[in-house]
């Protein structure tokens, strides 16, 4: 059981997430974005970064990379599929994830530990946590506001599609907790069968105590359980 690590041109997160991948017992292989078949793996990572120099809009070029087609393929078929950061940007302007990440409120670049409050455990993202946990990871973005239409979002809450919420400590979802101005204080999405999904902090960057968080081990953990169920 191996799953993919995608890089494109600015991709910078790509080792972080094959250490953090290998922590919890999953064999990881880094691929290039010219890459046109998957069909080797069990779930697949877009890490972070600034692919393609985040030109027009980001992610809005990555997009288009030849193994998107096949990402796209495997997220049809039920394969795991995780975003993170850039990788969540790019999910997005595939249209693999609802709505748009847009630039902070404040238009100021946001890069320190943020908590974030688990409410859904339906997901790819957070099968292994459980609702009320509180986790503090790292977020390191500059486009990290994320907004969808109205009904889009209200669907989303409905069916319980945000699996994170930024809080603080106690767990609380407040306007001060919100670090980016994201819309119902939203830092993680899954699609309608949860197999796909998408967050902007760093959880390969919290997996172990001497990093200063190791809460974001269970995120990890969740994608590695999701592997297993899909392949078994």
């Amino acid at each position: 059981m191996k799953a993919a690590v995608i890089v494109f041109p600015g991709t910078n997160c790509e080792h972080d997430a094959v250490y953090a991948l290998a922590s919890v017992g999953v064999d990881a292989e880094l691929v290039w974005h010219r890459e046109t078949d998957l069909s080797g793996f069990a779930g697949v990572i877009l890490p972070g970064g600034f692919a393609h120099g985040d030109y027009l809009r980001t992610g809005a070029i990555a997009r288009f990379s030849p193994v998107m087609t096949e990402v796209e393929r495997l997220a049809g078929a039920g394969v795991p599929v995780l975003g993170i950061c850039n990788g969540f940007q790019v999910l997005c302007e595939a249209g693999l994830l609802p709505g748009v990440l847009l630039q902070n409120a404040g238009l100021r670049f946001i890069c320190r530990p943020v908590h974030l409050l688990v409410t859904s455990t339906d997901s790819v993202l957070t099968r292994a946590a459980r609702i009320g946990q509180v986790l503090e990871i790292p977020l390191n973005s500059f486009e990290g506001n994320y907004t969808a239409d109205p009904i889009t979002f209200a669907h989303m809450q409905e069916t319980g599609r945000v699996a994170l919420r930024y809080s603080n400590a106690a767990g609380e979802v407040t306007e001060k907790a919100n670090p980016n101005g994201s819309l119902g204080n939203t830092a993680g999405i899954t699609n309608r069968t949860g197999n796909v999904a998408g967050l902007m902090p760093h959880p390969e960057r919290a997996i172990e105590d001497v990093l200063g968080s190791s809460d974001g081990r269970v995120l990890v953990e969740s994608f590695a359980l999701s592997m297993s169920l899909a392949h078994a």
